[in-house]
């Protein structure tokens, strides 16, 4: 298929690979945000009980192959390039690479499906200034937030289901979803989509799987912001005490605002959120993320598809209808960064 542009620029947080690169990977991402080193040294911890890996660059390259694959399929034959904004690969060393090759104009698949600074505006300053520091640099457009793309959709509904039915079937009726996502501080969440896209995702997965209006919650984890500040909440931790005095027994947490199983997931969720159910006693099974799920990888393809075709479908479900293709001046504003 013919397009205008000249490659696809996968673009994501980025995480370590081995012990050394922890905690330069750790002041990278806190630049700037006057975190005291005690707590960036208690999140090195996390990272070395896995022994310094992130998995989630390898999920990357596993998400590349598997895009790489699909467009291939669909005779879209543009080269895809990786491009991280907190470790290696990173984006200061990936667009002067892409300059070199003679690339003029990519499309950027940014690895977020929701609208906020942090999740949305701050990868599009980080490709600014890798623009800025390179020679030639090309110009690079975003997709749309696909927060409610039908395939974003039924890869997370199918996670969820698969979730649900390892609930005994006699408690299953009863069993509460917590669909979780990265909080914010709410001065942040007050000036973007943020919360609104996470609950549309949530309310168009529990539809699917006919999940009742009082069995399912979107909370929120990985919180790093100073104690005196306003987040978004509940906390998961606090939302699974909560769902014991309720007397529930069975809980599915869904981390429905991350793609891949990187490591606040399995850290946050697989480690602390299961310690507190195992104290509890409440039976809890974690959802897997979209990761390569054949309905996600379709969805980047088509999200690559609607863009350079003549005649775009530009699919979306739910109340809201597919978002802009172009940022607006005033969209996701840093008012306070996380």
């Amino acid at each position: 298929m013919k397009s205008s542009y000249d490659a696809i620029l996968i673009v994501a947080f980025g995480g370590p690979e081995n012990r050394d690169d922890v905690l330069p990977f750790i002041e990278n991402v806190a630049r700037g945000r006057n975190i005291p080193r005690e707590r960036l040294l208690k999140v090195a911890e996390h990272y070395y009980r896995f022994d310094g890996i992130s998995p989630l660059n390898q999920q990357v390259r596993e998400l590349i192959a598997a895009l790489r694959n699909e467009l291939h399929r669909h005779q879209i034959n543009l080269p895809l390039y990786w491009g991280n904004r907190n470790w290696h690969p990173l984006l200061l060393e990936t667009l002067p690479q892409m300059a070199a090759d003679g690339v003029k104009r990519a499309l950027a698949l940014i690895l977020s499906p929701y609208s906020s600074y942090s999740s949305c505006r701050q990868y599009l300053e980080n490709i600014e200034d890798a623009q800025q520091a390179a020679v030639a640099a090309p110009k690079v457009e975003k997709i749309r937030a696909f927060y409610n793309h039908p395939g974003f959709i039924a890869s997370n509904t199918e996670h969820v289901g698969e979730a649900l039915q390892k609930v005994p079937f006699e408690r299953r009726q009863s069993a509460h979803v917590a669909y979780t996502a990265h909080s914010i501080p709410k001065s942040m969440a007050n000036r973007c989509d943020y919360e609104k896209q996470l609950t549309e995702t949530c309310q168009l997965v529990s539809e699917e799987l006919n999940i009742q209006p009082t069995n399912w919650r979107l909370v929120y984890q990985s919180r790093s912001g100073p104690a005196t500040d306003l987040w978004l909440e509940p906390d998961i931790v606090d939302h699974l005490r909560e769902l014991k005095r309720s007397e529930v027994n069975d809980v599915v947490v869904a981390p429905i605002g991350f793609l891949s199983d990187h490591l606040e997931v399995l850290y946050d969720l697989d480690i602390e959120a299961q310690d507190v159910c195992d104290e509890l006693n409440l039976h809890m099974v974690r959802a897997a993320t979209v990761g390569t799920h054949s309905s996600f990888v379709d969805m980047l393809r088509a999200l690559v598809e609607e863009r350079i075709s003549k005649m775009p479908q530009r699919r979306s479900v739910g109340h809201f209808g597919p978002s802009h293709d172009v940022c607006l001046a005033d969209c996701c504003p840093a008012l306070t960064k996380c």
